[in-house]
């Protein structure tokens, strides 16, 4: 038995963050036991753990997903923990040991802001600082913030691998700074603290449509100490003050959005190491920021997370050199230069080629552009203060030929990692699972954005809200969001509860738009069922209950009849069934979208409430749910059970929130599949009704359109996009056509995560992997996995708070299903076995009839519940799952079978045959059953069962 996975606020070993109450987590692996009889946590002042601040003993109640120590924390002060775990099989082992460190918590600045005492702003500069060290040291620690960005060296050396500190956020309402532990870096004597600075999201310009202006400030500044700690116990700060030095660097100018430019000729050698004549350098002075807005971090620290090597070197028509790296990331190219002095080089990013050539036209007014200017010295070269987003890298005025060797893709993205994985039979499936991955690598850059390379870059919180799902399956992402969701209560503090439209909230107005504010209930409940966690829902409950109560003084403000009429909505953004091609919302009515978000919202802050044992609001949030349930049903709802709004999003909201009285349900659901079947059987979403439609279709029993759905090749859907050569996922269906020819160029990102939460159907419908909210955290998981032969086979594992749970199927030869199951360490799971007969079943070999493991027969499922442990299923199904040529078969199925073509041609009427290619386009993912009820097409029941009869011989 292991312990492993240790974290404390879902963060391994967390240096100066922002704890506020720690809470410890851990999962265990390689037991013999299946759970947890017990536990036991120390807190220690030293890894020893000779003073033990915090004992629980030996505790059956112990949590192992977010486990409070009772302690009073204190300021500069690292923690020591470990945790002792007993099985019920008699086990017991102790953990290696984890520790947490605060940070300054309340305690006063003696350092002062500080900016180059010069005028121009725009300069980008080298600060530094000489100080003595003369008794051995200790530990030595920096707090420091930089403003835009900014890099921290010590005698020469950056003091932390990451990047863009101090991150992206409410500058505005609060300012994090980071701590950096450099104990073993400084030396005997005289030491050489510096800084570099640049423009970064506070200074640079930024903003919605490219904005000019800086957002949040126009000087660059900077705010340190440096904490040394003597073995002999005495202390010494060394602070930014107006004794420091300031020179103009290399970088001769930096933005988000437009890049960076550096001269290597105007690097100082030495700048930040003893042995400097720095008389010439100017001083600093203060700048009044305050000290009011400084809090110790949230953000996880953004690094450059991997790298990737090119692919190929492509020669343009146009004779262009252009870099292509096979896969649209975000970050920026390291490089090898070797040039004359003075010689000038520039790389362009861009997503696409087109007709062969270069082309960044998508990314709007923004350049996307490296220069650098040679000393003529060999230079290894990489950007400071910005990033890029794409897959081709332009090359102009390069001295000789280009090495590929010389090149190294850095992929730079928020510290989290892949927890998730999806393997299908279908390679199409998993380049769309890689899509989505990249896809969201790509948009954590410290906030969730929209696009990460084009001049926006933004928190869009719609976005984040429906791509959540899929991104807490895919990554570790609860710190994450985490940061970014307490950035969204700061700028709602400001805004009377109402959520902007991009967090932070930037100069894009005031916010308050349905299904994007609504990020401030969806994300943190997301985030409690994945991890378990009820921090994520005290930290934001009064977020969620000042969102919903805007909602609520909206809807009293427009006569109080429990809907939610007024304010902007994007709607369903981007879908395709408008009637007006020049307006992106989507046909389902604006009123509906928001109210049926307002009850959405308003019953997860009551199950919140529910949660933190807040009763008497819970009771009244669940009240205020009713109320605006029976009002939608009242206004959206004939009295017969027609819906009102006759599209595919309007559906889906209400069978996917439960908003249809049963006695209509029935007539609900077929006039959803015939809507679908109307619409060709295929999506017409955007980014309200996407997230939800196949995950709405599998809730009612039409696991087969959702396949279909997935596994489209056409136009619209996703596979479209990955045939097309996507490595990520797009702005929209067709941000290329199939000419390949790139559409809209005012808005048409080519890495844009949100239709990527089509794989939140994979983890939990295709996969079967469904947490619990009643035991959030994968404690206790429903496992109903859903076998289609469209699939063939699918492998999808998710290592979750509990551990790793693991879901695969098989439609194995003579078609029998197979089933490898995992459920980790103290979990429970709920296994349904879909069309099986319990006294078929085998279990690792053994009848299930035999075995060891509560078993039932309920219907035609059998239900199996499961503790820790690795199980394989066999049997053969009650119901046929391998690929049947059949009238109920979609059309372009049988097409592609020569033989059952032939029957087609020979057996359906003449009016239908003679117009084959006409008619089979208009109605070729529907099967010939649908197509029969058209009125337009006479097709005799006798001549469908004498298909069937036919294709019964036929072999698929």
């Amino acid at each position: 038995m292991r312990i492993t996975n240790l974290r404390t606020n879902h963060i391994v070993n967390p240096l100066g963050f922002a704890l506020d109450r720690p809470r410890l987590s851990w999962t265990v692996v390689d037991a013999a036991g299946t759970s947890q009889k017990a536990a036991k946590v120390e807190v220690a002042s030293d890894a020893g753990f000779e003073e033990v601040l915090f004992d629980s003993g030996k505790d059956k109640n112990i949590d192992s997903l977010a486990f409070v120590p009772d302690l009073v924390l204190r300021p500069y002060t690292r923690y020591f923990w470990r945790v002792t775990v007993w099985s019920n099989a008699g086990e017991k082992e102790t953990s290696e040991t984890a520790w947490f460190e605060t940070a300054r918590m309340d305690e006063p600045w003696q350092a002062e802001w500080i900016t180059p005492d010069w005028e121009d702003n725009n300069l980008h500069p080298y600060l530094r600082k000489t100080l003595q060290v003369d008794n051995e040291i200790a530990s030595a620690r920096i707090y420091a913030c930089g403003l835009g960005l900014y890099e921290l060296y010590l005698n020469g050396e950056r003091v932390s691998d990451e990047v863009l500190a101090p991150g992206f956020h409410a500058y505005n309402h609060w300012l994090q700074y980071q701590t950096y532990d450099v104990t073993g870096m400084l030396s005997a004597g005289e030491n050489v603290l510096g800084a570099m600075l640049g423009n970064g999201w506070y200074k640079g310009r930024f903003g919605f449509s490219g904005s000019q202006e800086p957002v949040y400030g126009e000087r660059m500044a900077l705010i340190c100490e440096l904490h040394l700690t003597y073995q002999d116990g005495s202390k010494e700060v060394v602070s930014t003050d107006e004794g420091w030095k300031a020179a103009a660097g290399p970088v001769q100018d930096s933005s988000i959005y437009d890049g960076e430019w550096y001269d290597v000729n105007k690097e100082i050698p030495g700048w930040c190491e003893t042995g400097l004549d720095d008389s010439e350098w100017s001083f600093c002075r203060k700048i009044d920021l305050g000290y009011e807005r400084l809090e110790a971090r949230r953000s996880l620290p953004v690094k450059v997370m991997e790298t990737i090597e090119p692919a190929s070197l492509i020669i343009t028509p146009a004779g262009e050199s252009v870099i292509d790296f096979g896969q649209n990331f975000v970050g920026w190219v390291k490089f090898n230069l070797n040039a004359p002095q003075g010689h000038e080089v520039m790389l362009q990013w861009g997503e696409v080629l087109q007709e062969d050539n270069f082309f960044n036209g998508n990314l709007r007014s923004a350049k996307a552009e490296y220069h650098i200017v040679s000393n003529g010295q060999p230079v290894t070269a990489e950007p400071h203060f910005t990033f890029y987003g794409g897959r081709y890298i332009k090359v102009s005025n390069w001295p000789g030929e280009i090495n590929l060797d010389d090149f190294t893709g850095c992929v730079v993205y928020s510290d989290i990692y892949q927890i998730g994985e999806v393997k299908t039979a279908n390679d199409l499936v998993n380049r769309l699972f890689l899509n989505a991955l990249w896809g969201q690598k790509g948009n954590f850059v410290d906030v969730p954005t929209d696009c990460p390379q084009r001049d926006e870059r933004m928190g869009w919180t719609g976005d984040a809200q429906v791509f959540s799902g899929t991104a807490l399956f895919n990554m570790d992402v609860a710190a994450f969001f985490g940061k970014y969701l307490y950035d969204m209560y700061k700028e709602q503090q400001a805004n009377e509860g109402i959520v902007p439209h991009v967090v932070p909230a930037v100069n894009l107005g005031r916010g308050g738009a349905s299904a994007w504010g609504d990020a401030a209930t969806v994300i943190p409940w997301n985030v409690y069922v994945h991890t378990g966690d009820k921090g994520i829902l005290a930290q934001q409950y009064d977020s969620m209950k000042a969102w919903v109560d805007f909602i609520r003084r909206s809807d009293e403000e427009t006569g109080g009849n429990r809907l939610w009429t007024r304010e902007f909505t994007f709607g369903d953004w981007l879908a395709l069934d408008t009637d007006n091609p020049d307006n992106p919302k989507g046909r389902t009515a604006d009123d509906l979208v928001s109210s049926a978000y307002y009850y959405y919202s308003t019953l997860l802050t009551a199950k919140a409430a529910e949660v933190l044992n807040k009763e008497e609001e819970a009771k009244q949030y669940f009240q205020l749910a009713e109320e605006i349930k029976a009002a939608i049903q009242q206004e959206f709802i004939t009295h017969r059970g027609r819906i009102a709004v006759d599209t595919q999003t309007a559906f889906v909201l209400f069978l996917f929130l439960d908003l249809v009285p049963d006695e209509f349900l029935d007539r609900f659901i077929n006039d959803f599949n015939a809507l679908m079947a109307k619409d060709n059987n295929h999506l017409k979403t955007g980014f309200v009704g996407t997230p939800w439609l196949c995950r709405t279709l599998s809730k009612i029993g039409n696991d087969d359109l959702a396949y279909r759905l997935l596994m489209h090749e056409d136009y619209p859907s996703w596979l479209y996009a990955v045939n097309m050569g996507a490595t990520t996922i797009w702005e929209r269906w067709n941000s290329i056509r199939p000419d390949g020819k790139i559409g809209n160029l005012e808005m048409n990102s080519l890495n844009h995560y949100a239709y990527g939460s089509i794989m939140e159907w994979v983890y939990r419908n295709a996969a079967g992997i469904q947490p619990s909210e009643k035991a959030p955290g994968f404690r206790k998981v429903m496992l109903a996995p859903k076998p289609h032969w469209r699939l063939g086979w699918i492998d999808v594992s998710v290592n979750t708070a509990m551990g790793k749970y693991r879901s695969a199927w098989k439609i194995a030869e003579g078609g029998k299903l197979e089933f490898h199951v995992e459920v980790p360490f103290d979990a429970k799971a709920r296994l349904v076995l879909p069309d099986a007969v319990l006294q078929g079943v085998t279990v690792n070999g053994a009848p299930l009839s035999d075995a060891d493991l509560k078993a039932k027969q309920k219907g035609t499922d059998v239900i199996v519940k499961l503790t820790a442990g690795k199980y394989d299923f066999v049997y053969q199904p009650t119901r046929i799952y391998q690929f049947v040529l059949s009238t109920n078969v979609i059309i372009s199925d049988l097409l592609a079978n020569e033989e059952a073509k032939a029957a087609l041609m020979e057996l359906l009427p003449e009016e239908v045959t003679s117009q084959m290619h006409r008619f089979m386009r208009m109605v070729q993912n529907s099967s010939l059953r649908e197509v029969a009820q058209n009125p337009f097409v006479t097709i005799e029941e006798s001549i469908l069962d004498a298909l069937d009869e036919k294709l019964k011989t036929i072999q698929p």
